[in-house]
């Protein structure tokens, strides 16, 4: 079955299974290879999106889901947005395999909670990583908070 979908602003039409995961649809048919499979239940957050802004695990959203929505992977984020220029100057990655989930989940955050509290922290970075770079993911939203501030 063909599909239409918008990822980063391109339009796209793939042939592909209507149950087929969004995550494959992105790494196989589009080469978007940021987004990473991690557990493939939807769980760990290694594949989350933004799909009209709402953080989404695309390992379990069957493409045939999406309905005139926008997909934004992180190929799609900004290098000058800061959550990414905090990232580079906390320097979070150690493996760097849950990152592109972690900075979407906090671009999400920062996108809908302009000063997030450690409880809005907490909530909103549910994503796994199997290094520990969770002190260093909280700094990074901090740090990420005040760049996003003074860019206002």
């Amino acid at each position: 079955m063909k599909h239409s979908l918008v990822v980063n602003d391109k339009n796209y039409s793939v042939e592909a299974d209507s149950d087929t995961p969004l995550l494959w649809v992105l790494r196989d048919h589009l080469q978007l290879n940021g987004t990473k499979f991690g557990c493939g239940e939807g769980l760990c957050g290694a594949c989350t999106v933004l799909i009209d802004g709402n953080p989404v695990r695309s390992c379990s959203y069957p493409i045939s889901s999406l309905k005139d929505q926008s997909v934004i992977t992180i190929e799609g984020v900004d290098p000058e947005h800061p959550v990414v220029q905090a990232w580079k100057e906390i320097d979070v990655p150690q493996c760097g395999y849950c990152q592109s989930g972690q900075i979407l989940s906090a671009v999400d955050l920062l996108d809908k909670t302009s000063n997030p509290t450690d409880e809005d922290v907490q909530s909103a970075m549910r994503n796994i990583c199997r290094c520990g770079t969770y002190p260093e993911i909280k700094k990074a939203v901090e740090l990420s908070t005040e760049l996003k501030r003074k860019e206002a």
